[in-house]
């Protein structure tokens, strides 16, 4: 066994990126506050192919040196748009047909496992501030809640690994 090159491992282009058919998701930041959080999660836009991420209220945009440092260059190949209020992203996104779910532990929480995304649907992923979740108005105007199932002592995730899971799940399960 060896580890590939970086010419084996065939990546896109920034302008075949851009040209890809994408997973039907749009990422909602709604105030996350920590740009390398914001930086991992644009990397992790760009290896699941998203349509794009929707940058809300406190969350820095770019170009932020601290957002670089984690996109890795991901900021140049995934779309991203910011909106003042979180509320009014969501509001947009239900105009244009998205379903719209919040990942937070709410009293209806759907468990990730549970969840299969519909073919043909496009859907809104909405994941909050780091220490408040998600806000009260969003998760209001949200179709469905989502939270991860957790068996430990912890009832969160960093909201960058919360990203990584919960696309992967439902990357694997629109394959499947």
């Amino acid at each position: 066994m060896r580890k590939l090159t970086n010419d084996e491992l065939n990546r896109k282009s920034i302008k075949e990126f851009k040209s890809s058919g994408k997973a039907p998701f749009i990422i909602v930041l709604d105030n996350v506050r920590s740009l390398n959080n914001i930086g991992s999660i644009f990397r992790t836009a760009d290896a699941f192919i998203v349509e794009a991420i929707w940058l809300c209220g406190i969350t820095a945009t770019p170009p932020h040196r601290e957002i670089h440092k984690t996109a890795l260059g991901a900021t140049e190949s995934v779309e991203w748009r910011y909106f003042e209020n979180s509320a009014n992203a969501v509001k947009e996104l239900k105009r244009s047909g998205y379903s719209v779910i919040s990942l937070e532990q709410t009293d209806e929480s759907v468990p990730l496992d549970h969840f299969i995304p519909e073919s043909g649907k496009r859907y809104a992923l909405v994941f909050g501030h780091e220490i408040k979740g998600v806000s009260e108005e969003v998760v209001a105007l949200s179709d469905l809640s989502v939270e991860i199932p957790q068996y430990g002592t912890k009832h969160s995730f960093n909201v960058a690994v919360s990203a990584g899971i919960v696309l992967w799940e439902l990357a694997g399960r629109r394959k499947g």
